[in-house]
């Protein structure tokens, strides 16, 4: 009947497991045989590092459901650019006569944007060569940057967990009589989806981040200086939440250090936090700190949102679906039917359309001043983060599955 394969990719997130496990209980009623998966990425296909997924599953009856609650990624990771399809690289003969010596079918990417890229390159080649392989891209990534789908995988628990942590930093920052301002930053080099979930915080029990700056509007330092000014006439506690990827009106990002670019020539950043509390401190005079939330926000599986779980499996389930229906070059979609109730559907998307492209926040959920986010951002963010799943715990700490 034929094989599959599936492997992760990018950065880590709380659901990208559950993803992974959606896969492999599609595969496990489906008409495919054995369920491969390869070890850190497609890497793990060129070099021969595949493990029998089938067998793990067997070996022990509670491995799917740890799985999906267990954090990062079980197949590990890479960042691996594949070279363009007309290069004539001999790393597409490669891939390609690995999937015949494992009878491979089709083959399951979990990751983001590069991610994607890598299915596109594959289902192209796959069509210039006639193969027959079906190429899915299962989506993840706590940016919440990929097109076409309403949202990402990993992303509703990770807003779950900046906007608990913005809430504690609140409650830790207002104890003191004493004027200060604490800057909270967090993840997005060009996309302000994460910061944005810090406006969940202000809720019943909270009053929330007093100001939000995200990577889709310039960032001009006087103006920022002149919004903490105004305010600390007003309160003596300041919160702030600033996206990593600020920028200015010349697209100069507000950081410590640009640093290195990774193997897909983005930016790896640091240190906008740290930048603006120097210059709050020499601007202001007051007690000011920056906490940089940094990894934290992606493998908080202790804080993660049931609602993303679900969808993750359900996506990685629907992955295989599409797959026998002989759908390839797509990555599985969601798509918002309703928000109150919340409801979804899921379809397949061509991978085209998504590879190399990031979605931004709409410049219409940034309010006029640019230091805050509107309310269609918020009731856009609330049905994220709902639910809790449940989770096994030995001697006070969760129980997770390790390779």
């Amino acid at each position: 009947m034929g094989n599959i394969i599936v492997a992760q990719s990018g950065g880590p997130t709380v659901a990208i497991n559950a993803s992974l496990a959606g896969v492999i209980e599609g595969a496990l009623s489906s008409k495919y045989d054995t369920i491969y998966g390869s070890i850190n990425g497609i890497t793990g296909i060129i070099d021969n590092n595949i493990i029998n997924l089938s067998e793990v599953v067997k070996s022990d009856s509670n491995f799917l459901k740890k799985l999906k609650v267990t954090p990062a990624m079980y197949l590990g990771s890479c960042r691996f650019k594949l070279p363009s399809v007309t290069s004539n690289d001999p790393i597409y003969n490669t891939l390609f006569q690995q999937f015949k010596k494992y009878d491979i079918e089709a083959f399951f990417y979990i990751g983001g944007n590069d991610s994607m890229d890598t299915v596109d390159k594959l289902s192209a080649y796959a069509k210039s060569i006639d193969s027959p392989i079906r190429f899915i891209g299962v989506p993840k990534t706590v940016d919440n940057d990929l097109c076409v789908t309403d949202h990402t995988p990993g992303f509703g628990s990770a807003a779950k967990y900046i906007a608990t942590t913005t809430m504690e930093v609140i409650y830790d920052a207002k104890i003191y009589n004493t004027p200060s301002v604490t800057i909270i930053e967090v993840m997005g080099r060009d996309a302000g989806w994460l910061t944005s979930a810090t406006s969940l915080a202000r809720n019943n029990c909270c009053c929330g981040p007093d100001l939000i700056y995200l990577p889709e509007v310039p960032f001009d330092t006087e103006v920022f200086v002149n919004d903490l000014s105004k305010l600390l006439k007003e309160k003596t506690n300041i919160v702030v939440a600033v996206s990593e990827g600020i920028r200015d009106a010349k697209g100069e990002y507000i950081s410590a250090s640009t640093g290195q670019l990774d193997n897909f020539g983005h930016a790896q950043l640091s240190g906008a936090g740290k930048t603006l509390e120097y210059i709050v401190k020499d601007k202001l005079g007051v007690k000011v700190r920056s906490i940089e939330v940094n990894v934290l926000q992606r493998a908080a599986a202790h804080m993660s949102s049931l609602t993303d779980l679900q969808e993750s499996v359900e996506l990685g389930k629907h992955g295989v679906q599409f797959a026998e229906e002989g759908v390839t070059g797509a990555m599985v979609v969601l798509n918002r039917t309703s928000n109150a109730p919340y409801t979804v559907d899921y379809s397949h998307a061509t991978i085209s359309d998504i590879a190399n492209e990031a979605k931004e926040v709409p410049q219409e959920w940034i309010n006029e001043s640019h230091n805050w986010v509107t309310n269609e951002m918020i009731e856009y963010l609330k049905p994220l983060v709902i639910g809790e799943p449940e989770l096994e715990y030995a001697n006070g700490l969760p129980v997770y599955v390790t390779r």
